[in-house]
């Protein structure tokens, strides 16, 4: 098994959940006895996550806290995470959501995953033993319809289109970096998952909380407008890969 691995977590107003999270984050690098993790914050924190992330990463070097307020947008954050890990060697790379709306328990799963011979693995709640809890109806209402839109309109073929609980090796990693990503917003995880559509891939059963029923409507609009792109980049037989 591949030692050489890293997590990329966005951090933003993270300060109820953080030790939580990170006791059992830390808990688990234990148990791996590997792995390095990157916490990503950027302005749109506005409590002390930040101040958080640095006093951990003092005490833990295997924490390491990057301040980006150049950041534009979510996806900003995402992916100035793993170019961080990317940069520093590393070959395998996962990316998670903080707060515990990814239990770190998983990661065995992912590592396991990539070691098996994928270049992908994406967390999915939608096949037998995944799960949505602590969400209202109108949050997995739009995590399993944009599934199921995807799916039609782009020819995927995954249980869950929208979860950003996700791994990748070094050389996918390199790919994708490369890609001007279109997304701003959470349909980010979509599109990742339809330019990696003819990967290795596996999905894995994840258990995901989502305390916040908030999806912005600058965010939706933005998913349709990407995916109303890449259907017609589908139609006209020009549909990019990576």
């Amino acid at each position: 098994m591949k030692s050489d691995w890293a997590v990329v977590v966005p951090m933003a107003n993270e300060a109820p959940d953080f030790h939580p999270f990170v006791d059992l984050l830390g808990t688990m690098l234990d148990r791996i006895g590997s792995g390095q993790v990157y916490f990503v914050v950027d302005n749109v924190s506005k409590d002390n996550t930040l101040e958080l992330c640095k006093a951990h990463a003092a005490k833990d070097k295997r924490f390491i806290a990057i301040w980006a307020p150049q950041n534009r947008s979510l996806v900003d954050a995402y992916l100035g995470g793993y170019r961080a890990a990317y940069d520093a060697g590393h070959e395998l790379i996962i990316e998670m959501d903080a707060g515990l709306s990814h239990d770190p328990r998983a990661l065995p799963m992912f590592l396991r995953v990539l070691n098996e011979g994928n270049e992908c693995a994406f967390g999915s709640r939608f096949i037998n033993g995944g799960s949505i809890a602590e969400s209202n109806t109108k949050r997995w209402f739009l995590s399993k319809v944009g599934t199921v839109l995807s799916n039609v309109l782009l020819g995927t073929r995954m249980y869950d289109m929208t979860s950003g609980y996700q791994g990748f090796h070094r050389e996918v990693v390199g790919r994708f970096l490369a890609y001007s990503f279109r997304s701003t917003a959470h349909f980010y995880q979509t599109e990742m998952r339809y330019l990696l559509r003819y990967t290795r891939f596996a999905e894995i059963p994840i258990h995901y909380k989502a305390p916040s029923p908030r999806v912005s409507g600058g965010a939706i609009g933005n998913s349709i407008s990407v995916l109303m792109h890449y259907l017609a980049q589908r139609i006209l037989l020009k549909a990019p890969r990576l």
